[in-house]
Parts: structure tokens; sequence; C-alpha cells
């Protein structure tokens, strides 16, 4: 009998072998970055006041604490006393057993479920969902990518509403004139948090094939809904609308604790999204914590790029209190198409991906678009952000260097008490910790002027990061002045 792997089998990106031991350095002496990785996470996750994109948003300060389960302080979660499927202690799903700061409990909480098929004389329609006066609209083609019949398989994450969803598709050749010789289907989910759509991914799978196979049999999809239908609350429209760290208290920013959402690879989406972009993370790194809203252009599959969007929102993550209060939170819209164009007209900031190329010429609607590895943007001002200094190479070599040690240890210990995740949020977090302490410790003090040694200090060029630091100031409203001389020719 052949065990079934805990990966989805839709993720298959080439594995990596682990590096070598940096030069110079004996195996038996590198030290172990578990202790102190897993402990700068749990003090991070427990600080209050993190910012940053999560399990769902507010429409307004007085927004209803969301019914999702109690918040357990001390762990930086929530208490609902189930265990985590496919979960071990001192482990985890996937092969990943990470320690995050999103690494509670929270319960099921299923809005629906439908299967959506691609009809030759109509397109995409919803063809069965539960509840049945669920609304839907705009579903069956945002789990349904554009280009998508060119493909044989994809998953794609995305946002409905207040609700996120997760969907699976597939395309089966059939020998039927009326399909036009292949049938696509795609079968999915609305929960109002993205971050526990990831134990849901095998379930999907086999569904989706089982519509190929045997359309029109819903039994498996109407017992799976009875099972983990949530318990919406009553009256309004229900939605659940806020983020679960509201029940922690008005001293916390938006969405305190930073949500994991799991992968099932034992890759991981962090390793493929650094080896991906390279040192042009830092680029994107500048955009996100300026609340830029950035747009991902890709074919399909869509899959990975969805987990892109969830990386380039980590980029973002703040932990110093009262940082963000006053600026636009980065939604993670994940893949969008033409429908949602009268949503995102009103975004003042996201992350999305889409697979449609329509919406580059659409500039009035993003400020940075990326297409492949080529990051760009139309406004001239955001321009100088493009480049990389010396800087950006010196934290770039400084994760690298991390994130080195890191898998080597993994493979020499055999310790999965901590991942390559927690390392990258952990990166950026106290990158953006170190920006965000060292300004507010300017502003506050006698002379709030801004010197090439404060630059410095914070990790910054001073020269290369002039305009990255004024747009900082002011999107953040921080109160400091900058002298340094910013060459017109760098």
């Amino acid at each position: 009998m052949v065990e079934q792997s805990d990966r989805a089998p839709l993720l298959d990106w080439e594995e990596v072998p682990p590096p070598p031991p940096p030069p110079g350095v004996a195996s038996a002496s590198l030290p172990s970055p578990r202790k102190d990785l897993r402990e700068r996470i749990l003090a991070n996750s427990r600080a209050l006041g993190h910012t940053g994109p999560g399990t769902g948003w507010s429409s307004g300060p007085e927004a209803p604490a969301a019914a999702v389960g109690d918040v357990d302080l001390q762990s930086g979660g929530f208490r609902d006393g189930t265990e985590r499927e496919g979960e071990k202690p001192g482990g985890g799903g996937g092969g990943t057993g990470r320690l995050s700061a999103w690494d509670g409990q929270e319960r099921d909480q299923i809005v629906a479920v439908f299967v959506v098929t691609f009809d030759t004389r109509s397109g995409n329609i919803v063809e069965w969902c539960l509840p049945e006066d669920v609304n839907l609209e705009g579903v069956e083609f945002k789990s349904m990518a554009s280009g998508s019949h060119r493909i044989s398989n994809d998953f794609i994450y995305f946002r409905k509403d207040r609700f996120f969803g997760l969907a699976c598709f597939a395309n089966m050749p059939v020998e039927s004139e009326l399909e036009r010789g292949a049938r696509m289907k795609s079968v999915g989910i609305l929960t109002p948090s993205y971050t526990l759509l990831y134990r849901y991914m095998h379930f999907l799978e086999n569904q989706v094939r089982h519509q190929l196979q045997y359309p029109g049999q819903y039994t498996p999809l109407e017992a799976f809904f009875e099972d983990k239908k949530a318990v919406l609350p009553s009256g309004g429209d229900n939605l659940i609308t806020a983020c679960p760290g509201r029940a922690l208290g008005p001293t916390v920013n938006r969405c305190c604790v930073y949500p994991e959402m799991k992968i099932t690879h034992p890759a991981g989406c962090m390793s493929q999204f650094i080896r991906f972009f390279g040192e042009r993370i830092m680029v994107l790194w500048k955009f996100a914590l300026l609340r830029k809203r950035i747009l991902i252009f890709s074919p399909p599959p869509v899959g990975v790029v969805c987990y892109r969007v969830y990386c380039c929102c980590c980029l973002a993550n703040v932990s110093v209190p009262g940082v963000g209060v006053s600026v636009p939170e980065l939604r993670p819209f994940f893949y969008i198409n033409v429908a949602d164009i009268p949503v995102l007209e009103t975004e003042l900031s996201y992350v999305a991906c889409t697979t449609e190329k329509i919406f580059e010429e659409k500039k009035e609607l993003y400020d940075v678009y990326v297409d492949n590895q080529n990051v760009k943007t139309h406004r001239e001002s955001l321009q100088p952000l493009l480049r990389l200094n010396s800087a950006d190479r010196e934290k770039y070599k400084k994760l690298s260097e991390q994130r080195q040690m890191l898998v080597y240890s993994q493979n020499v210990n055999a310790d999965c008490s901590s991942s390559e995740e927690d390392l990258f949020i952990l990166f950026f977090m106290e990158q953006n910790n170190r920006i965000f302490q060292t300004l507010s410790e300017v502003a506050g003090s006698a002379d709030p002027t801004l010197t090439a040694d404060h630059m410095k200090a914070m990790g910054l060029d001073p020269q290369g990061d002039h305009s990255f630091l004024v747009d900082l100031l002011e999107v953040y409203g921080i109160d400091a002045m900058l002298v340094i001389d910013n060459p017109c020719c760098p």
C-alpha cells in the first residue's frame, strides 16, 4: 500500500539540493539557528501592534469582532480545542512543521461550496452550490482563470466580497462533440480566512477529478459542507468583517498577528519566491512598505502566482506599536479578472495577480506592474525605487546567508521546528521594525533631523534610498526632516 504524500500534487516545484556549508566552516562548528529563530518569532508574534494583511478586514473602526474563536494572547492564536489536520507535536503538515506568528487554532468556517463548469454555449457557469441561496456572483470567473483551457490543472486563491476562496481546476479530454473535446470544471470553497484553505486542497483536487468523471454526483460535497459549514452571526449582511486581532482590544493595530498561509509543498513558497525574484525582492519590499498597488501578471497556471501575492504581503510586516494606523492596509486580493475592475478602482493599497494582459493598459488601477521577474512602474515619482543600491544588495546577501544556514542546519539536524517561511517573515519584520523604531526616536527627539548615520543604522543607503525614505515619511505621517543631499545623478 502506497502512503499518500502530504503535499498537494499540483505544486510540483523543482527540489533544490541543500547547499554546502559556508567556505571555511566545518559542519560540526555550525551553530544551529533554530532556538534563536523560534524565540525571535515568538517574541514578535506576541508583540502588540502588528500590522499587515490578515484573515479579513474591517469596514470601519467599529466593526464587530470576528466570530472565529477566542484569541489566546500567549500563543498569538485561537483556542477551540481542535487539532490541525495533518500536524503532529513538534512538526507540521506538509513537511514544514513551522512555528509561526499565527500558530493557534481556527475553527472550520466553510460558508459555501460550489462547482463551476465551462459550457460551450454559456461560458463559465456555477452548476451547483451549497447553500443554494448564497451569492456567488463572479465566482465562475474567479475559480476558472482566463486561459485555463490551455492547461490540465491548477488551483486558485481569490477574494469574493469579504470572503476568501480556493478552487481546484482540471481539464479532461472527452470524446464529445457537444463539449468540443474537453470537459473543464472547478470545485471550490469560500471561507472568512485564507489561512486554513490549504487544509482542503487534497479534497478539492479529488472532487474536481470526480466531477469530471461523474458529472452531477454531489453527495461527497454535500456531506463535506454539512460537516464543515460555518455558523455565521445573524443580522446585517451575515459577513464576518473583522480580523481576530480585534478581540485583543483597541491597542492592537489592524490584524495584530500576521496569519500563516500554510503551504503544503515541502519546498515552500518563500524559497521559490526568493529564487524567482532574487535581489528584486528588495524593490518589491519598498513598494509593499509604501503600501502601493501591486499587480502581478502571469499566464496560467496561476496557483504559484497566488503564493507570490502572499509573499509580497509578508514584506510589509511591522510589529512596532502605533505604526501603520493611518496608512492603507495592504490587502491580498490573490487572483483577479476584469470583473474586479470596479472594486480595484476604489482600493488604495493591494497585491493581486491576474492572467489577463489587458490589465497592463489600465494604469489607473495599479502603481507597480510585475511581469515575470520584471518589476516596473509608470509613475515617475517611483522610478528611483526600481534601482538596486548597495544597501539592497547587502540586505539580500544577509537573507541568502541566513537561508543557507537554516537549510544546511535542517539537512544536518533533521529538525523541522522552524522553516524558511519563518525566516523570511522575521527577516523583513525585523528590518521594518528597525526603520520605524529609528524614525520614531528621531521624530520624538529635540532635533527631528535624519542624517546619513541614521540611514545607515536603518540599513538604508544614504543616497540611493533618499526618495524611498522621503516617501516613507510622507505615507506614514512621520514628523522628521531628511537633510541628506541627493545628487541628481547617483
